[in-house]
């Protein structure tokens, strides 16, 4: 049987305090798409799963993405969306997850040209939805003004329903994300060109704005990536003088938390070091930073999406690799994606040592609705 002491893992295992708000431990669980919403509303069941991830022993939930409000934000069917019509819904599973003993932030999403409709409706920094896809049209500055009310509008509501905080998704090839990304983003109104300054100036101001609406004590993480699910290799940041300009005007707007996206949370970021992008995140900005990547599973997220075969479990191994790199400083928390997604009690089955009994991640997690008896 494979098991642990229960003096592994003791910093994961032990509270921490952001912006005041303390929470129970070092694990997060990431915003995932599920698709369980109607009309932008989360189905009750969406709560009740997050509900038993709490339960689980994950001290903190991050909503699935919700398009902000305004029109432009997404045009998938099952996307799910934080305006007033859907408040209600949300409050029940912040509501739920609280009664569980956890924290949740909500997740403030925009597709940008990522977004695959022909309405006239996508907009995105420069009309690309990725280099050499013209999709959509750069959003003019009114518009920009537009969208940026739109965000601090979705925080409000946020707020108002009892949530921790939000987080801005900015990785993956999304809307902020392709203001920082250089190939999407070639403005020359100073929202975009060569410099991470500029590129990131209108997620700062996001930031800010939400921070000057939502006052002092609302918890604002931001979530971003170097690759993009169209581009494995690219780099946001091509150099850590470019990380820290980017991370270091966050933090100036008001961030409170950084979430560094990586297909897998142990792999170093630039050659001559050891260091994660997470570690060199947290180094650089001097903000708390969460990790995240694969964390229990030998293949990372989009290779269970694209590849053939299943993952296969490694928990004893992450178990090993969460010690070293928390102990060596390189993040403060860390996400768990796809092993929560099989096991809500992951995190409460490796504090007890019970690795035998942890279900491991099967495609079908992903590609059935049908799953804990969900509706299709």
């Amino acid at each position: 049987m494979s098991t642990i002491a229960n003096s592994v893992l003791p910093g994961l295992f032990s509270p921490i305090a952001i912006n005041g708000v303390e929470l129970a431990n070092r694990f997060v669980m990431p915003a995932m798409q599920r698709g369980w919403c109607i009309d932008g509303s989360p189905l009750p069941q969406l709560a009740d799963y997050y509900r038993r991830r709490a339960e689980g022993g994950v001290g903190l939930i991050i909503g699935e993405s919700a398009a902000i409000d305004h029109p432009s934000a997404t045009a998938q069917p099952v996307a799910c969306k934080l305006n007033p019509e859907t408040a209600a819904a949300w409050a029940r599973c912040i509501d739920a997850v609280q009664e569980a003993g956890g924290k949740m932030l909500l997740q403030l999403w925009h597709e940008g040209g990522l977004r695959k409709d022909d309405d006239g409706q996508t907009l995105s920094p420069h009309g690309l939805g990725y280099p050499g896809l013209r999709r959509g049209r750069a959003a003019t500055l009114q518009e920009l003004d537009e969208l940026r009310q739109a965000y601090v509008r979705s925080a409000l509501i946020a707020q108002s329903i009892g949530a921790t905080g939000v987080e801005l998704h900015c990785a993956h090839g999304y809307f902020l994300d392709q203001f920082l990304w250089p190939s999407t983003n070639s403005r020359n109104d100073g929202y975009g060109g060569s410099t991470i300054d500029d590129r990131a100036r209108f997620p700062a101001e996001i930031i800010a704005a939400i921070r000057g609406a939502c006052g002092t004590d609302f918890l604002i993480s931001v979530r971003f990536s170097q690759w993009k699910e169209h581009d494995y290799d690219a780099k946001v940041a091509p150099d850590p003088l470019d990380l820290a300009t980017m991370t270091k005007k966050f933090r100036h707007a008001g961030a409170n938390l950084l979430h560094a996206s990586t297909r897998r949370f142990w792999t170093p970021e630039w050659p001559g070091s050891e260091q994660t992008l997470a570690g060199w995140t947290r180094r650089l900005s001097g903000l708390p930073t969460i990790a995240v990547g694969s964390v229990g599973l030998d293949r990372d997220v989009m290779e269970s999406f694209t590849g053939s075969g299943e993952a296969e479990a490694r928990v004893a191994e992450s178990v090993a690799r969460l010690e070293a790199g928390f102990e060596a400083g390189e993040f403060d928390m860390i996400s768990i994606g796809r092993s929560l997604i099989a096991d809500p009690d992951w995190v409460s089955k490796v504090r007890s040592g019970d690795l035998d009994r942890i279900t491991p991640f099967q495609r079908a997690h992903i590609d059935s609705l049908e799953w804990e008896g969900l509706p299709t």
